[in-house]
């Protein structure tokens, strides 16, 4: 797909690349300064985040390993079933370790709650948010967030990781996608 293609397909940006790069210069700086002398991991969920934890990564000054889980709550449709299967695990033990689950994304907050309890339960000694998007209008559960980006309206979007149909990850801003690339075909997890 040319880039002409890609941009063929999208409505309009939403937050542009500058934009992007600003909120994560401001929470690296932030999260530099919180965890300063502790032992911070990383955690995305697979794929998705990936942009997201590569930028933030990289403008910390601290240092951080990065851990990677793929999470499905979907199955074979396109609703959410509400039940969360691990394709992946992380690779490391969380016991006693800070860590920071960085999201591209915050939709009904379900699957995000739960990897936030189950880390928890691991014993962890502590685990935070960044998010870089956030539907605040669909959440269905509380999650708190100690790193906020942008709260979006309820539109479908991609870019920065963000995929429909594993497509238009590589956009390097958030877009929203035309309805007519999307209708009758599902809806955004």
């Amino acid at each position: 797909m040319r880039i002409a293609d890609i941009q063929s397909h999208i409505d309009h940006e939403l937050v542009s690349k500058p934009q992007i790069e600003e909120l994560i210069r401001r929470v690296a700086a932030q999260v530099s300064q919180d965890y300063a002398g502790k032992d911070l991991l990383l955690v995305a969920v697979l794929k998705g985040a990936v942009n997201t934890m590569t930028a933030l990564s990289q403008a910390l000054t601290i240092p951080v390993q990065l851990e990677f889980m793929s999470l499905s709550s979907y199955g074979a449709g396109t609703q959410s079933s509400g039940t969360i299967t691990v394709r992946k695990d992380l690779d490391c033990s969380v016991r006693g370790r800070h860590i920071l689950i960085v999201e591209d994304i915050i939709d009904s907050g379900r699957t995000l709650r739960w990897l936030v309890d189950e880390l928890n339960s691991r014993g962890a000694a502590s685990v935070e948010v960044f998010a870089l998007l956030d539907k605040v209008s669909r959440h269905e559960v509380q999650v708190d967030v100690k790193y906020p980006g942008y709260v979006i309206p309820d539109e479908f979007v991609v870019g920065f990781g963000l995929d429909y149909d594993e497509r238009y990850r590589n956009l390097d801003s958030i877009a929203v996608l035309k309805p007519q690339e999307y209708q009758d075909q599902g809806e955004q997890s």
